[in-house]
Order: C-alpha cells, then sequence, then structure tokens
C-alpha cells in the first residue's frame, strides 16, 4: 500500500511541476458528453470476521459426533494481492460532475488462517474468487489547472462471483477437513475515492485510490471446521486504479 502512495504522490509532483508550461491537452475528451476508457487495477483485499460466541469450540461431525478439529485459538484473514481489468464509460452531467460504470473482472484469492492451541494443527484455507464487477459512481470534479485536475468518487458495485457453483460442487465428496470456505454469487458493495486526471495530448491519465466493503455478509454458511465458527464475512479492499480514457 505504502509503495503505491508513494507512486501516486511521484507522478501527481512529477507532472504538475511540468504541466504549467504546457498547452491544455486532452484530445477534447472534457468537451465530450461521453467518453470511454480502459482500467488496470492493483487489489490488496481481506475478510472482516465477524465470529460465533461458540466459534473456539472444538467441531465434531454432525453424522459420527466424533471430535474432528480440537478448540480454536484464532482466526484470521491477511490482505492478500489481486487484479482487475475493465472498461469505464464516464456520462458527463455538468462541468463538475460526472456518471461513471466501469464494468470489468477482479481475479483475487482472500486467505483464512486457522490456529490451534498446537502450532503443528494450523490450517491455511484459500478462497478463490473471481467476480464480474458492475460498479456506478459519481464523480465530484475540481476545476482544471491546465493539464491536471483533481476529485472525489462514490457510488455502489454489484459483483457477481463466477467460481460460486464449481466451488459448491468440487467441495461436495471432499471430507469435512478438506471443505473450503464459500462466498455467495451475488455481493453488493459501497465504495469511495479519490484520484486526479493527468491531460496529455490526446488522451486522459486518471490514476485513483478507492475503499470498498461489502454491504451485506458474503459468507455461504457451512457446517464444517472452516465454516461452521464463522457467524460474517464481510470483504474490504483497497483498489489501485488507472484509467485511460
Amino acid at each position: 500500500m505504502t509503495k503505491w502512495f508513494l507512486f501516486f504522490t511521484l507522478l501527481l509532483a512529477l507532472f504538475t511541476s511540468q504541466s504549467y508550461s504546457q498547452e491544455n491537452w486532452g484530445g477534447g475528451t472534457d468537451e465530450s458528453p461521453i467518453n470511454l476508457g480502459f482500467v488496470f487495477q492493483a487489489i490488496s483485499s481481506d475478510y472482516t470476521i465477524i465470529k460465533k460466541s461458540s466459534w473456539r469450540e472444538p467441531f465434531s461431525d454432525p453424522l459420527t459426533k466424533q471430535e474432528v478439529k480440537p478448540p480454536l485459538y484464532s482466526i484470521a484473514s491477511p490482505a492478500t494481492p489481486g487484479f482487475g481489468l475493465g472498461f469505464v464509460t464516464n456520462v458527463k452531467l455538468g462541468e463538475h460532475f460526472d456518471l461513471r460504470f466501469s464494468p470489468g473482472y477482479i481475479f483475487a484469492d482472500h486467505t483464512l488462517k486457522y490456529e490451534y492451541a498446537n502450532p503443528d494443527d494450523a490450517v491455511t484455507r484459500m478462497v478463490p474468487f473471481s467476480i464480474m464487477n458492475l460498479p456506478l459512481g459519481i464523480r465530484v470534479k475540481s476545476d482544471r489547472k491546465r493539464n491536471f485536475r483533481a476529485y472525489l468518487i462514490a457510488g455502489a458495485r454489484y459483483s457477481i462471483d463466477l467460481l460460486s457453483e464449481d466451488k459448491i460442487n468440487g467441495d461436495a465428496s471432499k471430507p469435512l477437513t478438506d471443505k473450503s470456505v464459500k462466498n455467495k454469487k451475488g455481493i453488493l458493495w459501497y465504495e469511495a475515492g479519490i484520484g486526479f486526471q493527468l491531460y496529455f495530448d490526446y488522451f486522459k491519465l486518471s490514476p485513483e485510490i478507492k475503499f470498498s466493503h461489502t454491504v451485506n455478509s458474503t459468507l455461504r454458511p457451512e457446517d464444517h471446521p472452516y465454516s461452521a465458527p464463522i457467524e460474517k464475512l464481510f470483504i474490504q479492499d483497497i483498489q489501485f486504479s488507472i484509467y485511460l480514457e
């Protein structure tokens, strides 16, 4: 996260130091009512875990009643990287307001780490995450200063987990200790961010940092050692995006 922040800061400083000596660029994108473009994203994502009151208790097989896992010591979700690709459609609502729709795909895995009293019993479960993103946001822009403009953006997005059904079918015949935690197929998010537009001769380049959080729990409840101790799972991510329009 720190590396990306430094990258954006250096890019901003380098560009603004030169922009005042240049003519107004941008290829007429500010005058067009609708602009199209591409987006490339680097993502850092993790779960917010809400555990059940009985989460520490040992897990027993629902059929045989035999203990499968000992009492839990902790459940954690370290941040994991991912990436995304997509398109953007920008509709100009006024001099300082835009409506932005940027459908795309995100590829990322989430990690859940389970620790027990005996460190040798620790387990890490990967939750594959490949989603189609449908975000819609309102962008509020500052006045343009030569070839630079800053903005704020906020909105919502709906995501469809493309691997949801495959994970369910693939888990059906596995023993309890080999099963995986699964997300719901449809996920609703709220998000907000900040960015700036850099105007070049025939296009605009827009670095952006955005924070997203799911509105509801994404957990698909199941009765196995890795899902049963969890009441709710929320996903939060930080997206570092480069828009080319």
